[in-house]
């Protein structure tokens, strides 16, 4: 059997169709004639005995469909449940096919309604337009009328004067009075649309010309640039300037007139306005919220002896009497109003849910407060510090046994990070004081205390390295009542707790003492409002930007969320826990890494989620700027006087410069604090510039210009600035533990100290003798009565106990010989350089100057 049995190919020949021609046009006046096909639309009739055999076995099928079908008279291969199926879709297809006719008719129903609709609208706009076309009209040629019956009045009084006239000669007709008239009687005719020589057509008398214009009312509008030799009086006049009227002031005349015309001619009444005023406002601004003209505005202040620009700005005062004055309301605002938008609603009780407690760990340095938490954490975090000190603020969250969730904030010890750990206890609900049992109460388990006591949190006192030999935990004890905090054994209401960071010891107690007082605190926050959080940490990541640690105090912080935190703003781009792992939101009492951030906030700045990118771009600017003007309030604060003053103080000051570069905003203001405390009358170290991230070019240009060294604290300088810095000879230092960063500037900073000059007295002589010698003047014969007398050292010449001269020997001889020294006992002669008046009697001071280093 071939291929093509049953088949036919395709063409344009034979009975299948007919060919026609259609003629395609192309740009250019291009055109082309295509022969296409066209095909008959074949219509099937049935023949009579199929018909009624149709007819029978749909029929007989809807018999069979309601009988469940004939097996036997089913397609072959279908079963009966298929077959009923198949017959529910059928139903189905036509029943949704009967709805959508419907629906078009419906559709179509509309469509004519609303054609009949706008039809009438139409009608109606064209009548009204009509209306008024003839009202126009009339008014016209009411005008034309009265203009044509005053012009014949004035030829039938002129009548008798032209019959004298034209007995008189030619020359003596016209007089330039009356010449004066003609022309002002044209003039009025020419604006009144009559001709100087007769009565204007009416419109459907004036033949319609080609250079005729019909506009979109139908009125004639005729080109007058086509009436050439004809020169009206208008013309004549508004070309004399060679400026014309603007099209919008042509569109107010035509309005004007139009209402003239119609009876509309009443003012529209002036709206009062209420503008909002802010400190300063610029003029233009001002005319625009009045919605007056700006020259307007001008015109009123130069009435009040302002003279300004538009451009210019005014005091509040000043803008509301000029409100005032065109008739609005002045609506004082402040700049400061920019921050209402942050959510400051109390919460109301039925909102409130319980919240983890903060706790922060506080305590002096090397006590084991790290290690402590690690003990809490099952972590390792103390083998990750450089020194094993913590220098960063760290925040932690722990499940304890019991399923409770605490939230730990690890603070630093050392001396150098006060305002950390004063953050820390402004964020905190529990200060756990740690003390270690063989060193008892230092420093800044003082200043602990105190930060404590000053943000009103309660406190546990944790007892620490309870397993070494020496541990003494009364002795801690005791000398906590000297800061006035009591413990329970001592029958005080502070709760104390023996525990042991390496052996595990009494950490079940501690966790157990948080507990109860977190209990007893009843913490509770709405976590259904906008988020709003401290800052503990701020960081310039490489790869990530500016990041900061914020612990979320209310409100939760969601992936996508627009916040303001300090002078800066941004939206959340991700949210990391402090495992590590992203998250999409965070609750309260939460620590996450906030990433999208468009600088590095201040630690301590507080964050707030606000609606829109505009409300924080506008609070961060509004933030910015009070920040520049408080600086220069600052600086405009003092007075030449003062700066004088403080110039001269500074001359005998020595400065050691220096830029810092740290890892973390916390740890760079830690060491700016330590390094601006360093420092006496004679020497101080002043930090140039501080931030955070790595050491770049631009730091090492600043230090080149400065002569400064660039201090890197845990950062390190990437690959343009190490090559700049070798070319320009800048020393760059990095450090990674703070002791050895202040010891060295300390050091560096003492190399600055002038050395200090001591006096050794090494003996004293008395003058038996005076005399003369020539040539050298007067000679002291001396006996050496204590110590030895030295040709180098330094003399003074007491008289009475009173020194009349301080200077040095210009000779000193034992009999004939000059001599280095002589012993005490022993007699010697003297002279000294540049002085002559010695007596006999006079005791000489003999000592030694010495010169020793100074440190700060």
């Amino acid at each position: 059997m071939s291929d093509k049995d049953g088949k036919k190919t395709l063409g344009l020949g034979g009975s299948s169709g007919r060919s026609g021609q259609v003629k395609q046009s192309f740009s250019h006046g291009r055109t082309k004639s295509v022969v296409v096909e066209t095909k008959r639309k074949r219509v099937m009739v049935p023949k009579t005995g199929a018909a009624q055999a149709g007819a029978g076995d749909k029929a007989k099928s809807s018999v069979h469909a309601k009988r469940g079908g004939d097996p036997s008279k089913r397609p072959a291969g279908i079963s009966e449940a298929e077959m009923e199926r198949r017959l529910k879709a059928l139903a189905a297809a036509k029943a949704r096919e009967a709805d959508e006719i419907a629906a078009r008719e419906a559709e179509e129903k509309a469509r004519e309604q609303e054609r009949e609709r706008r039809r009438a609208e139409a009608e109606e706009k064209a009548r009204e337009e009509r209306e008024r076309e003839e009202a126009l009209k009339a008014k016209a040629e009411e005008e034309a009328r009265r203009a044509r019956e005053a012009e014949e009045k004035a030829k039938q009084k002129d009548a008798p004067k032209k019959e004298e006239r034209a007995k008189q000669p030619a020359a003596a007709r016209t007089t330039p009075q009356d010449q004066a008239a003609i022309e002002a009687a044209a003039a009025r005719a020419e604006t009144k649309g009559v001709s100087a020589t007769g009565p204007r057509k009416s419109e459907r008398d004036r033949p319609n010309r080609a250079g005729a214009e019909r506009d979109s009312r139908g009125k004639t509008v005729r080109d007058d640039n086509r009436r050439s030799g004809k020169l009206s009086l208008n013309q004549a006049l508004d070309g004399e300037g060679g400026r014309q009227r603007s099209l919008a002031a042509m569109k107010r005349k035509q309005e004007r007139a139009r209402q003239k015309a119609m009876g509309q001619q009443q003012r529209a009444e002036k709206q009062s306005r209420e503008v909002q005023l802010p400190e300063t406002i610029v003029v233009q601004e001002l005319a625009n919220r009045m919605a007056e003209r700006a020259a307007d505005v001008v015109k009123s202040l130069m009435k009040m002896g302002m003279m300004v620009s538009m451009n210019q700005s005014i005091d509040a005062d000043t803008a509301e009497l000029v409100i005032e004055e065109f008739g609005h309301k002045a609506v004082r605002v402040s700049d400061a109003d920019v921050e209402q938008v942050i959510d400051t609603i109390e919460d109301a009780p039925e909102a409130l849910r319980p919240r983890p407690p903060i706790i922060t760990i506080m305590g002096h340095v090397d006590h084991g407060k790290t290690s402590l938490l690690d003990a809490i954490r099952k972590a390792n975090v103390v083998s990750g510090e450089a020194g094993g000190i913590t220098q960063h603020i760290g925040a932690y969250q722990v499940k304890a046994e019991s399923g409770a969730v605490l939230t730990f904030l690890d603070t630093p010890g050392h001396a150098a990070f006060t305002s950390m750990r004063a953050r820390g206890a402004h964020v905190t609900d529990i200060v756990v004081l740690v003390v270690a049992a063989d060193d008892a109460v230092m420093p800044q388990t003082v200043e602990a205390i105190n930060h404590a006591k000053a943000a009103k949190v309660p406190m546990i006192v944790a007892i620490n390295k309870i397993d070494k030999p020496e541990a003494d935990p009364d002795k801690v004890r005791t000398s906590l009542l000297h800061q006035e905090v009591i413990v329970e054994k001592l029958s005080g209401d502070v709760q104390d707790v023996e525990v042991s960071a390496i052996s595990g010891q009494g950490l079940d107690e501690l966790l157990e003492a948080i507990a109860l007082q977190a209990e007893i605190l009843e913490l509770k926050a709405n976590p259904e409002r906008a988020a709003q959080g401290a800052v503990i940490e701020a960081q310039l990541d490489v790869g990530r930007g500016p990041v900061a640690t914020v612990l979320i105090q209310n409100g939760t912080l969601k992936r996508g969320d627009i916040f303001v935190v300090g002078e800066q703003w941004g939206k959340v781009r991700a949210l990391i826990n402090d495992q590590g792992e992203r998250v999409e939101e965070a609750g309260p009492s939460v620590p996450v890494e906030v990433l999208g951030l468009n600088g590095t906030p201040e630690a301590g700045d507080v964050l707030n989620v606000v609606e829109t990118e505009a409300q924080a771009r506008e609070i961060a600017d509004y933030r910015t700027q009070q920040a520049k003007d408080k600086r220069a309030a600052a600086g405009a604060a003092t007075t030449l006087e003062q700066l004088m003053a403080k110039a001269k103080a500074d001359e005998s000051v020595a400065e050691l410069p220096v830029v810092v570069k740290a890892d973390v905003q916390g740890s760079a203001e830690a060491i700016v604090q330590a390094l601006e405390k360093l420092g006496n009358d004679e020497v101080r170290v002043r930090v140039i510039h501080y931030g955070v991230g790595a050491i770049t070019e631009s730091d090492i240009t600043l230090a080149e210009a400065s002569q400064t060294p660039v201090i890197g604290f845990n950062v390190r300088a990437n690959a343009p600035a190490r090559n700049s810095a070798n070319q320009k000879g800048v020393e760059i230092r990095y450090y990674s533990v703070i002791y050895d960063l202040v010891d060295d500037i300390k050091a560096a900073a003492s190399g600055l100290l002038s050395a200090e000059v001591r006096e050794n007295f090494i003996g004293y002589a008395e003058i038996r003798d005076v005399f003369k010698v020539t040539g050298v003047g007067k000679v002291a014969g001396c006996l050496v009565t204590e110590g030895v007398a030295r040709r180098s050292a330094g003399v003074r010449l007491l008289r009475d106990s009173v020194v009349i001269h301080e200077g040095t020997l210009k000779t000193l001889k034992r009999f004939k010989d000059e001599v280095k020294e002589v012993q005490s006992g022993q007699e010697c002669g003297m002279a000294f350089e540049n002085y002559d008046d010695i007596r006999q009697g006079d005791i000489i001071e003999i000592f030694e100057r010495e010169e020793v280093e100074r440190s700060l």
